[in-house]
């Protein structure tokens, strides 16, 4: 199959849509990121990449906390909105009618609509270039009841999350198979003779 080198870019797709939240319960601020994702396991460490030039940059980087939440697809026009527009221009909860909540361990607020709200602590802040990356550590996650099967186990099926892929928002489709699949060994077929009772 033919192919064809391209300048480099910022090609990895899909990402996830994270609204990101920060400052405070009384004066919260969303901002959109694409550029998130899981750097470690055990601590679980996550980071954010966001221009020094927005708003809630300098929020992010006095109180060294955030809050990323799970986008599901009828939150994408609303997470498009706080991705284009300023906090420092506009009151974003009052122009998508969102709404927050405390958080159980930091300052910055949980997005109440979000299924799965994962809460920061920045502990490192590395500047490349266009964007600063804010690397964090996880210390709480607040899940929504609705998206907790039986025994307390998160079925993000349930949630509907929606990803972006270079310019363009879609929501996640079925499922192809689960973590491991490809390895696991095929359960051994009963034999459709009974053993003799003795």
């Amino acid at each position: 199959m033919p192919r064809k080198n391209l300048k480099p870019g910022t090609l990895l797709c899909p990402v996830p849509i994270a609204m990101v939240t920060c400052g405070t319960v009384e004066k919260p601020n969303i901002i959109t990121i694409a550029w998130t994702g899981i750097i470690n396991s055990n601590p679980p460490m996550t980071y954010i990449s966001i221009r020094p030039t927005r708003y809630s940059y300098n929020i992010i980087k006095e109180s060294k906390e955030f809050v990323i939440n799970l986008t599901t697809s009828s939150l994408v026009r609303n997470a498009d909105l706080c991705g284009v527009k300023s906090g420092e221009k506009v009151d974003k909860l009052k122009e998508t009618g969102l709404s927050v909540e405390a958080a159980s361990v930091v300052s910055a607020p949980v997005l109440s609509e979000s299924p799965l709200s994962l809460e920061c602590v920045v502990k490192e802040i590395k500047p490349f270039g266009t964007h600063d990356m804010f690397i964090a550590e996880i210390v709480s996650i607040s899940v929504d009841d609705k998206i907790l099967a039986k025994g307390g186990k998160i079925d993000l099926k349930k949630a509907n999350l929606a990803a972006y892929a270079h310019g363009e928002y879609f929501e996640l489709g079925k499922s192809l198979g689960t973590f491991g699949f490809s390895v696991q060994k095929k359960p051994k077929r009963k034999s459709k003779y009974n053993k003799i009772k003795r």
